[in-house]
């Protein structure tokens, strides 16, 4: 399969996945193209004209042609230049890699996700907080996570992968879409009454197994075992950690339980505070199950499997 034709897949995939709902990215979409038809000349010169059919700021083709065929495909959950050179390293031993998909965003696709932190509002929205207060608190949100990516050199490793002539894409918030809406859907259709049928569910799929062996499992931060969970909400996609306010709207919205990949310190005292039970699951364990079920459609779609060369944390599960 072509290099495009994955980057389609990954996009229409996480399109049918998002947390919001169809409707939701279609009007978002739409929007971007009004402001888009209402620009003067000379400001459509720089705009991301990408953005007009994908919504994934963070997931996107960083270096290499299009029409590559790919075949056999390197995967870390984050690729550094280090891994960009590991890469060559192997090819030139002889393995042959076709292409790098890093999980995490760099270059471009770091410097602008941002923008994703955006469907957080409809995202919690949808668990019952009035939609007028969620765009307010993620557009605070938003800006403290701009700021904070201004001082980055965002080009290493896109700069790395040029130099070497190794194509490189990132798949971020398609794959995080796919790992919120599997455990949503599965956490709904168990209706647990306690925090650790929760665990217990977890542990039933290979990316926590695995974690679990290496030191990372899934653990309850706040509550017990026999906490009631009440109204769960699973929280793993929208680029990043969302606002600290939206603890105490999701309280006051009934919800009991958060599933999360990680939380902050900070972020984990204010959930306390607001009587929320909360699930890590595991980061780079959830990472890995949205990657996973992502390439499962990828090879569905081709007819045929890819060669994975795992690295950075990334394991291939199949389905």
């Amino acid at each position: 399969m072509r290099l495009k034709d994955i980057h389609n897949l990954f996009i229409k995939e996480g399109i049918e996945s998002d947390p919001r709902g169809l409707n939701v990215v279609e009007l978002d979409l739409l929007k971007r193209k009004e402001e888009y038809g209402d620009l003067l000349d000379e400001k459509k010169e720089n705009y991301d004209i990408e953005s007009l059919t994908n919504p994934y700021y963070d997931s996107r083709i960083l270096y290499g042609d299009e029409n590559t065929e790919v075949k056999t495909v390197m995967v870390g959950i984050d690729i550094e230049s280090q891994e960009i050179l590991l890469a060559k390293q192997l090819i030139n031993s002889g393995t042959k890699i076709d292409l790098v998909i890093a999980h995490h965003p760099e270059g471009y696709a770091y410097s602008t996700f941002y923008g994703v932190l955006g469907m957080q509002a409809d995202i919690l929205s949808k668990q019952g907080i009035p939609i007028n207060i969620t765009e307010k608190i993620v557009s605070k949100r938003m800006e403290e996570v701009r700021r904070s990516v201004l001082s980055q050199n965002s080009e290493r490793v896109y700069d790395a992968a040029k130099l070497l002539n190794i194509p490189l894409m990132t798949a971020h918030s398609v794959a995080d879409n796919h790992v919120a809406a599997f455990l949503q859907n599965e956490i709904n259709v168990l209706n647990p009454m306690y925090l650790k049928t929760i665990i217990e569910l977890l542990n039933k799929y290979p990316e926590y197994k695995h974690a679990s062996k290496i030191g990372h499992k899934p653990f309850i931060l706040n509550g017990s075992d026999y906490s009631h969970c009440g109204k769960v909400f699973v929280d793993m996609t929208g680029g990043t950690e969302g606002p600290l306010e939206s603890f105490e709207k999701l309280e006051t919205a009934g919800v009991g339980t958060i599933v999360s990949m990680h939380l902050s310190h900070k972020a984990v005292k204010v959930a306390e505070e607001h009587h929320l039970n909360v699930i890590l699951a595991g980061h780079i364990s959830s990472d890995n199950l949205g990657l996973n079920l992502l390439f499962d459609k990828l090879e569905k779609r081709a007819l045929e499997k890819f060669e994975f060369i795992e690295c950075s944390g990334f394991r291939r599960f199949r389905r």
